[in-house]
């Protein structure tokens, strides 16, 4: 890998705990993909990726920024969980959903130990599920935050 950045990222996501945390995800949520992405201001790199559905990532592919729900999550901070889009009436229209073709999804911050923002933890699939779900979000929160205690001892200071 030629860019130390995202060499560094897929350095950061080879863990085994980390690839156990996206299997349950996928689990629990019925969802066939799920990543742990780096996302900055400017990049939007997978971490440690668990793809069943042909989704097309692996770790240290990047998506185009733009193209992504978790650069809205990397601004506001906050969790976007999407049941179903096509009966969803803020996201059926929205381009990124139909870009990538998934009509379930669920991004939720990675914070390090310090409080600074690593990037997400999130999942796709191309059928609906219930993400929503009380004990699913608590789950998938807890998740999150186990991500970000194995980042922080692997990054470092952020």
């Amino acid at each position: 890998m030629d860019d130390d950045f995202a060499a560094q990222v897929v350095s950061q996501g080879d863990d085994p705990r980390l690839r156990e945390i996206l299997e349950e995800v996928c689990r629990i949520t019925g969802m066939g993909f799920a990543a742990i992405a780096r996302v900055t201001e400017e990049r939007w790199i997978a971490c440690q990726v668990v793809d069943k559905i042909e989704f097309g990532l692996d770790a240290g592919d990047e998506l185009d920024l733009k193209t992504t729900i978790c650069n809205e999550i990397r601004a506001s901070g906050q969790k976007v969980l999407i049941d179903h889009v096509a009966g969803n009436p803020t996201w059926r229209t929205h381009h990124i959903p139909a870009l990538y073709g998934f009509e379930s999804y669920a991004s939720l911050p990675v914070l390090l130990d310090d409080g600074s923002f690593y990037g997400t933890l999130c999942a796709i699939d191309p059928a609906p599920r219930t993400v929503s779900a009380p004990a699913i979000v608590a789950a998938l929160e807890g998740f999150a935050a186990r991500v970000g205690e194995i980042l922080s001892r692997r990054t470092g200071p952020a």
